[in-house]
C-alpha cells in the first residue's frame, strides 16, 4: 500500500521534483562520463605511445576527483532533500493526522527517495553514455596528428557500476536522514510548517554601510595579496588571504540586505509597480541568503576559474605542439663520438636501414649551426648557445611560407623555430659573412613526411628497431613531431578534462542550490502573491515580480563570483604565461557559454517552477 502511495506521490509531484530530479540526473551523467575515460580506445592508445605514466596519472587523479565530487554531490543532494522535506512537511503531517504511524510515514519517504534515485540513475547513466560518446569523439578530434587511426566507442560497464555504487550510498544516506527527520518531528511542527517567517532585525543604515566597507577592505586586501604574492605560494598568508576573501564576501552580502533596501527607498522607482514588494521579499530571507550566497559565490569562483584556466592552459599546450615542432622530424647530427664535427648524408642513412626517402619524405632541409662566440656576434653566451646564417634561416622559413630575416637588424634571436624541440631555443640569426669566423657545432636536418604521418613514422620506428644502430660512428638523435605530440596530448587531456569535470560540478552545485532555495521560498510566499492578486495586481505584474525576485537572487552571487574569478584568473594567467601564450579570449568565451547554458538554464527552470509553485500554493 505504501509503495503505491509513494509511486502516486512521485508521479503527482514530478513537476515539483523537476529541478531536484534534473540535478540528480546531471550529477550521475557527469560522474559516469568522466569515469568512463579509462575505457576509451583513444586514451588507451595514448598510453601505448610512451605516455603510460601520464595516462596512469589521469586515472589516479580521476579517482581522487571522483571521490571529491561524490562528497560535493552528496552535500548538494542532502541540501536539496532538506528543502523538499520542508516543502512536504504539511503533507506528511496530514498523513500523521489521519492516523498513519510515524514509521509508515518514514517508510513512505524511503520508497519515494528510492524511486527517484532509481529513475535518476537510469536516466543519468543513459545520458552519460551519450555524453561519453560525445567526449570520446572530442578526444579523437583532438588527435589531429593521427588521421589514420580509427577509434571505436564502447559502453563502460565498470563506470556504470562505480556510478551506481557511489550514488546508491548517497541515496542511502538521504533515506536515513529523511527517516530521522520525520521520526523526530512533532505533529504540530509538521502542520504549521511554512507559516513562520524569518524575523528580520532592523539594523541602522550606518551599521550596514560599515559592514559593506569592511567587506570591501577585506576583499581588497585578499586581492592584493593574491596579485602580489601569486597563486602558488602557499604559506600562512595564503590561508589569511583565503579567510579574508571569504569574510569579505559574507560581509558584503550581510550588509546588502539593509544597505540596498534603505538606499532604494529614496529612489522614485522603488514605489513603481511591485518593486517595493520584490525588494522586501528578497531581503526577507536575510540570514539564509547571507550564508548561501557566500557559498554560491565561492562555488561560481571555482567553476569559472577552474574552467577558464584549464581551457586557457589547454590552448597553451596545444600551441606548443606547433611552436616547438614545426617539422615531422628533425635529425640532430652531433658529429663523431670524439666531438669533432662531420656532416652526413641523412637521406642515405635512412636508405641504408630500409626507408626510401624518395617515397617517404616530402622535403629534406639540412642546415649547419655554429657555436655562438660573443666576441664575434655580440650576443651573450648565456641563453644563446648557437648561431645560424641568414640565408639558411630564410631558406627554412620560405619552405614554411613564413617571412625571413629581411628587414631585421642582425644578429637577432630566431623569430621562429628552425628545428623541433628545445634545441630551437637560444639560436641567433647572424649575417652569412660572419659564419667564417665561427666554429661549426652540429648539423640539423628537418624532414616532412609524404603521406600519412602515422604510417611513415611507424615505418621509420620499425626500421630503426630492425637496424639497431643509425649513423654508425656518428652521434645522431631523432626528434619526431608525433612523439612530442603524444607527450603534450597527455598533459592536454589531463588539464582539460580535470578542469571541465570540477568546473561543471561546481557550476551545477551553485545553480542547483540557488534554484532549490528560490523554489522553496516561492512556495512559502504563495499566499503573499495571492494577496497581491486580491489587491488588484494582474497576473503579468505578479509573474514579472517573481521573475525579478529570482533574477536578483541569481545575479548578485554571480556578479561577485565573476569579480573573484577575474582576479583569480589574472593571477593564474601569470603562471600560464611562464609556459606559453594564453588565449584568454577563447577560454573566456567557452566559459561564458557553459555558464550561460547551465546557470541560465537553471534560472529559466527556476522561474517556471517558482511560478507554478505560487499558483498551486495560492489555490490550496
Amino acid at each position: 500500500m505504501s509503495f503505491k502511495l509513494a509511486l502516486r506521490n512521485v508521479r503527482r509531484s514530478i513537476r515539483d521534483y523537476a529541478v531536484y530530479f534534473l540535478t540528480l540526473t546531471f550529477g550521475v551523467c557527469l560522474f559516469y562520463v568522466f569515469n568512463s575515460l579509462g575505457d576509451q580506445q583513444v586514451i588507451r592508445f595514448l598510453g601505448t605511445n610512451g605516455n603510460v605514466g601520464v595516462v596512469e596519472g589521469i586515472f589516479m587523479l580521476m579517482g581522487v576527483f571522483s571521490a571529491f565530487v561524490a562528497v560535493v554531490l552528496a552535500g548538494l543532494i542532502l541540501y536539496a532533500n532538506q528543502f523538499l522535506m520542508k516543502r512536504r512537511k504539511r503533507e506528511l503531517g496530514t498523513y500523521a493526522l489521519l492516523g498513519m504511524p510515524t514509521g509508515q510515514v518514514a517508510r513512505l519517504l524511503v520508497e519515494e527517495t528510492l524511486l527517484i534515485g532509481l529513475c535518476a540513475l537510469v536516466f543519468g547513466i543513459a545520458l552519460g553514455i551519450l555524453g561519453s560518446w560525445a567526449l570520446d569523439r572530442l578526444t579523437v578530434a583532438m588527435f589531429l596528428a593521427t588521421p589514420g587511426e580509427i577509434f571505436s566507442f564502447s559502453v563502460s560497464w565498470a563506470a556504470a557500476g562505480k556510478t551506481a555504487l557511489y550514488f546508491g550510498a548517497i541515496f542511502l544516506v538521504v533515506m536515513v536522514f529523511s527517516s530521522l527527520s520525520v521520526s523526530r518531528a512533532r505533529l504540530i511542527d509538521l502542520i504549521r510548517s511554512g507559516r513562520t517567517n524569518e524575523e528580520v532585525a532592523r539594523r541602522p543604515l550606518w551599521l550596514s554601510v560599515v559592514l559593506f566597507l569592511l567587506g570591501c577592505v577585506s576583499l581588497g586586501t585578499a586581492y592584493t595579496l593574491l596579485l602580489t604574492r601569486g597563486l602558488l605560494r602557499i604559506d600562512t598568508l595564503w590561508f589569511v588571504m583565503l579567510g579574508l576573501g571569504t569574510l569579505g564576501t559574507f560581509l558584503i552580502f550581510r550588509s546588502l540586505s539593509g544597505f540596498l533596501l534603505r538606499l532604494t527607498k529614496g529612489h522614485p522607482g522603488y514605489y513603481k509597480g511591485l518593486n517595493m514588494f520584490v525588494l522586501r521579499q528578497w531581503s526577507g530571507k536575510v540570514h539564509t541568503n547571507c550564508f548561501s550566497n557566500t557559498v554560491i559565490s565561492i562555488l561560481l569562483l571555482l567553476a569559472i576559474g577552474v574552467t577558464a584556466c584549464s581551457v586557457g592552459l589547454n590552448d597553451t599546450i596545444s600551441s606548443m605542439v606547433g611552436d616547438q615542432t614545426p617539422y615531422d622530424m628533425t635529425v640532430l647530427n652531433y658529429g663523431l663520438d670524439d666531438g669533432s664535427y662531420q656532416e652526413a648524408d641523412i637521406p642515405a642513412l635512412f636508405r641504408e636501414i630500409g626507408v626510401d626517402p624518395d617515397t617517404s619524405f616530402a622535403s629534406v632541409e639540412s642546415v649547419t649551426v655554429y657555436y655562438n662566440d660573443p666576441d664575434i656576434t655580440g650576443m651573450p653566451a648565456a641563453g644563446y648557445y648557437a648561431a645560424v646564417g641568414r640565408s639558411d634561416y630564410d631558406r627554412l622559413m620560405a619552405g614554411r611560407g613564413l617571412a625571413g630575416a629581411e628587414g631585421l637588424t642582425l644578429p637577432i634571436r630566431t623569430p621562429n623555430a628552425i628545428v623541433n624541440g628545445p634545441a630551437a631555443d637560444g639560436i641567433v640569426v647572424v649575417p652569412d659573412e660572419m659564419l667564417a669566423q665561427l666554429q661549426p657545432r652540429r648539423q640539423m636536418v628537418n624532414i616532412n613526411y609524404a603521406g600519412d604521418p602515422v604510417q611513415v613514422d611507424g615505418q621509420i620506428q620499425a626500421a630503426l628497431e630492425r637496424a639497431g644502430t643509425f649513423g654508425g660512428e656518428l652521434s645522431i638523435m631523432l626528434n619526431c613531431k608525433l612523439d612530442n605530440y603524444y607527450d603534450l596530448m597527455g598533459s592536454k587531456i589531463l588539464v582539460l578534462y580535470m578542469g571541465l569535470y570540477l568546473g561543471l560540478v561546481f557550476l551545477l552545485t551553485a545553480a542547483a542550490v540557488l534554484a532549490l532555495q528560490q523554489l522553496s521560498q516561492a512556495a512559502d510566499n504563495a499566499q503573499r502573491y495571492q494577496l497581491l492578486s486580491k489587491l488588484g495586481a494582474s497576473e503579468a505584474m505578479r509573474r514579472s515580480a517573481l521573475i525579478r525576485q529570482v533574477a536578483l537572487a541569481f545575479l548578485l552571487p554571480l556578479v561577485l563570483g565573476v569579480i573573484h574569478a577575474f582576479v583569480g584568473m589574472t593571477a593564474a594567467n601569470e603562471i600560464i604565461h611562464a609556459v606559453g601564450h594564453v588565449d584568454s579570449v577563447h577560454s573566456s568565451l567557452l566559459t561564458a557559454g557553459l555558464l550561460l547554458t547551465i546557470y541560465g538554464g537553471y534560472f529559466i527552470a527556476t522561474c517556471l517552477g517558482a511560478w507554478r509553485a505560487v499558483k498551486e500554493g495560492a489555490s490550496e
